[in-house]
């Protein structure tokens, strides 16, 4: 039951992982705001990034933000770290 538990937990940390990617892309590539998937990724990202961009700015260099690479980071090591107490 928790290896089924930490194969969900980690699936779902991977999936939103990959959102984040695609997010971070469409700001370079600016794709039409009302499509209705970008709207999805946007509405479905932007806490996450205001939250981070509001308590690390100073990951924040020269312009270039490198909150969402954080973000990343700790959301990939959730998983491993409850799976590895359970």
């Amino acid at each position: 039951m928790i290896s089924l538990f930490c194969f969900i937990l980690d699936a779902v940390v991977s999936i939103y992982v990959w959102i984040l990617i695609i997010s971070v892309v469409l700001t370079y590539v600016q794709p039409n705001q009302y499509n209705p998937a970008v709207q999805f990724i946007y509405r479905v990202t932007a806490p996450v990034f205001e939250y981070s961009r509001k308590y690390l700015a100073f990951l924040t260099i020269g312009g270039i933000d490198f909150s969402p690479i954080a973000v990343i980071m700790f959301l990939q090591f959730i998983p491993r770290f409850i799976c590895s107490v359970l």
